[in-house]
């Protein structure tokens, strides 16, 4: 193998790969990156697999001698980092050698590497119909749910966010047992942000890891280009551009969260997202002092919001905010960092919280976009 590419592309596809490089390994090939280098293409293709999740990318190179090779993940990234990145990098490995020499502007280094052979097999299910989304619009539908859920072990279904294909529309879900963030994202017509052709419906559940570095992984950089979607035998595939990730599936029936969600609230109360995210975070200096508990009140003809947080031989504090107000008066509490989640990924000016009681579900929902719901559960407030 005998190639020439750029620093800063092998630099950004290695730290990529290297985040899918085990951390205690197995097997010792796992520490490792695969390099592939293919002549007839032009390319160089990095991966990294840790028998879970699965990252795949590549970039251009000047292919003298195509081959593949592992090399130690760590070693060769930090060696790659510190180089210029005005100095293009050669790569060369004798054929059926171990032994890689990379040389660049301020000097050669040589590594020990083990055979591409003993490098597992990236699972990579392209078979059946593909779901393509617009990256942006997966974006957002990880943004929105990823954080709600589970980071118990001993849940491990509710560890992943649950993806569920049905009809026109890709439902993106998560909860950890207190709180649940569910966004529909719709096949809208042309421009649209889901794109499905007789896709059979389906539903898995995908590590929130897997996920994180794949909303890592769109974010990085601009592509018009669609990703597709393949699921099937307890693995998923994400492809885009010219990278993939693969992931397992969390085994298991995800709760059917659509029954937690009431059909009908008594109770309403409108305010300024932001104003409340800024008032909320104040109190919840106090809040974080006993246990995170903030109580949200209304009251009859007040047209107001009121927040407090009590902190037992400390103090306490509290804020007033104008709200339209719809029903009973009510007094309920939440834990702040819950409801502080929730608010923070929603990008609406205005927000609906609507509840039934101090010890039933409460849903907030921005006001300009019906297809986000998050639900809270209340604390219970002892009298």
């Amino acid at each position: 193998m005998k190639l020439v590419c750029s620093q800063s592309e092998l630099n950004a596809s290695l730290q990529l790969v290297s985040r899918a490089v085990a951390a205690r390994p197995t097997h010792p090939v796992l520490a490792n990156v695969l390099l592939t280098a293919d002549a007839g293409t032009g390319r160089l293709s990095l991966t990294g697999f840790d028998l879970s999740l699965g990252i795949q990318t590549s970039i251009p190179a000047q292919v003298e001698a195509s081959g593949a090779i592992t090399l130690p993940a760590r070693l060769f990234s930090e060696i790659v980092a510190r180089l210029s990145a005005n100095s293009p990098i050669t790569l060369h490995c004798p054929e059926a050698g171990e032994q890689v020499e990379l040389t660049s502007i301020s000097g050669s280094y040589q590594m020990r590497g083990m055979p591409a052979e003993d490098f597992p097999d990236l699972p990579l299910v392209q078979t059946g119909q593909p779901i393509r989304l617009e990256a942006e619009a997966l974006v957002k539908g990880l943004r929105a749910t990823l954080f709600a859920s589970s980071g118990d072990e001993a849940k491990q279904l509710l560890t992943g966010v649950h993806l569920n294909l049905g009809g026109e529309a890709l439902e993106c879900a998560a909860t950890d047992g207190h709180r649940l963030a569910v966004l529909r994202l719709r096949h809208a017509g042309r421009g649209n942000a889901l794109e499905v052709e007789e896709a059979e419906p389906f539903a898995v559940t995908v590590p929130a890891r897997s996920l994180r570095e794949l909303e890592r992984l769109l974010s990085g950089r601009q592509s018009e280009e669609p990703l597709s979607l393949f699921c099937d035998r307890g693995q998923v595939v994400f492809l885009w551009a010219d990278q993939v990730l693969t992931s397992r599936s969390l085994d298991g029936t995800y709760p059917n969260y659509g029954q937690l969600i009431p059909d009908s609230f008594n109770r309403s109360i409108s305010v300024d997202r932001r104003a409340l995210v800024s008032a909320l975070e104040r109190v919840a200096v106090l809040a974080d002092q006993h246990n995170n508990v903030v109580k949200l009140s209304t009251e009859a003809g007040l047209g107001q919001l009121q927040l407090q947080a009590d902190a037992q031989d400390v103090g306490s504090g509290s804020e007033a905010l104008a709200a339209e107000i719809q029903g009973e008066p009510i007094q309920i509490a939440f834990n702040v960092r819950y409801l502080l989640d929730g608010l923070k990924v929603m990008g609406s000016e205005q927000v609906v919280i609507h509840c039934n009681g101090p010890t039933t579900p409460v849903v907030l929902r921005p006001l300009d976009e019906a297809d986000f719901t998050y639900l809270v559960m209340p604390v219970q407030i002892r009298a």
